[in-house]
């Protein structure tokens, strides 16, 4: 096993299609919504890169569910992938996206606090270890490569947990967004003190009523939005070329996740008909918390000149993420999707107004309840129920002493 992991170590893919060098021109460069004249702008738009959290292969971790693999070189990129794109959304929500990042320069204690969430350890909500565990319940085993869309699902489960972030996180399904399903997921009720500060709009309503209309106010959970795509068959369709571009323009952009067969990369923006993206396949040493709490966060931002590679050469399986902290930005977003992506014949996606009739009722994913029964064991009314068995399995000091059992009928 060593000596296959080892082919991974400081691994760098290259192909004759990926582009190191930025040309001399006077064309625009667009990286997750913000546009930099490269002929005039060129460090400003490397320190806009160099800002992004960066997350590769690691080795040397704590084994995955005590036996498992000590490193994910070689299998885990997509989920880094994943890692970064989500990352960037929560960089949105608490530093915004102007928010830059210098080296060896302090840092906002919440810039620590979203870099603890990823790092290689069973404890951390958003790390390599519960990521490839949460796996298990998509069909994948521990080790095995991801597509977009799985990753997507293991990030929407996850999030469930987050407190702290209270991210929504909604995956299309059917290449199609339904805004109805995401405001009911993402309105909630914000409350006076003696009452919980944010629940489901819906389940508020009745507790509310003899209160009158100034005990509460509509919030807005902040969203990620993940559209998982097929643009073409073997490559990607050229029909879909402009509207893909148009995607990291958007204010809300979180880029898109993607690659080749087997080798995933995180989009960041494009340069005429070439995508910029960071790559994860890189092997580093596992780092950990210092002991006054904090991180060296060196080797989480990548200060070399970002890839580049020929849009047509991108694997048509592909998954667009887009950021929207406040209803606002989601209605703004509906606005340019309707103006710059379904203008076309062959439309990239669909946005919907209504849920569709034929599908399943749209249901927002919560945590899990738990009731006590009268025999002192824990009964899980929920149709997580199996998540939440993931998420035990994968924090067992929480399921120490617990029984687990289906409710009867």
């Amino acid at each position: 096993m060593e000596r296959v992991l080892s082919k991974y170590e400081n691994q760098i893919t290259i192909f004759a299609d990926y582009l190191e060098e930025f040309p001399d021109t006077d064309e625009l460069v667009w990286i997750l919504g913000k546009q930099h004249l490269l002929k005039t702008e060129k460090s400003k738009l490397l320190s806009d890169i160099s800002a992004r959290l960066w997350f590769t292969y690691r080795r040397k971790f704590s084994p995955i569910g005590g036996t498992g693999p000590s490193s994910d070189a070689g299998w885990g990129c997509m989920l880094r992938c994943g890692q970064m794109m989500l990352a960037q959304a929560l960089i949105c929500r608490h530093l915004g996206r102007d928010w830059n990042w210098e080296k060896q320069k302090e840092q906002p204690k919440e810039y620590q606090r979203i870099l603890q969430c990823f790092l290689d350890r069973k404890d951390c909500c958003y790390s390599i270890h519960q990521m490839a565990q949460m796996g298990v319940g998509e069909g994948k085993s521990i080790g095995e490569w991801f597509g977009p869309n799985t990753v997507a699902q293991v990030l929407k489960k996850l999030a469930l947990f987050d407190e702290w972030n209270s991210l929504a996180v909604y995956v299309s399904m059917d290449n199609t967004v339904v805004i109805e399903d995401i405001k009911k997921m993402c309105r909630t009720l914000s409350l006076s003190a003696d009452t919980p500060a944010e629940r489901p709009l819906e389940s508020l309503t009745a507790s509310t009523q003899s209160k009158g209309p100034s005990a509460c106010c509509t919030a807005w959970k902040p969203l990620l939005l993940i559209v998982p795509l097929r643009l073409g068959i073997n490559q990607i369709n050229p029909v879909y070329v402009d509207a893909f571009k148009e995607c990291f323009k958007m204010p809300q952009s979180l880029g898109a996740l993607g690659g080749k067969p087997n080798n995933a990369y995180y989009f960041i923006g494009f340069l005429g008909d070439e995508l910029i993206f960071l790559d994860p396949h890189t092997t580093q040493t596992f780092v950990d918390t210092e002991e006054n709490g904090t991180v060296d966060d060196q080797t989480f931002h990548c200060l070399q000149p970002p890839q580049r590679m020929n849009i047509l050469n991108l694997d048509p399986s592909v998954a667009l993420g887009f950021f929207c902290k406040e209803e606002k930005d989601f209605d703004s977003w509906c606005s340019l999707v309707q103006k710059e992506i379904l203008k076309e014949n062959l439309r990239m996606f669909e946005l919907v107004q209504k849920h569709p009739s034929h599908w399943p009722p749209f249901v927002p994913p919560a945590k899990p309840e738990v009731t006590t029964t009268g025999a002192g064991k824990l009964l899980f009314r929920s149709s997580l129920l199996y998540e939440l068995f993931v998420y035990l399995k994968v924090n067992p000091l929480q399921s120490h002493h617990l029984q687990i059992f289906s409710p009867s009928p």
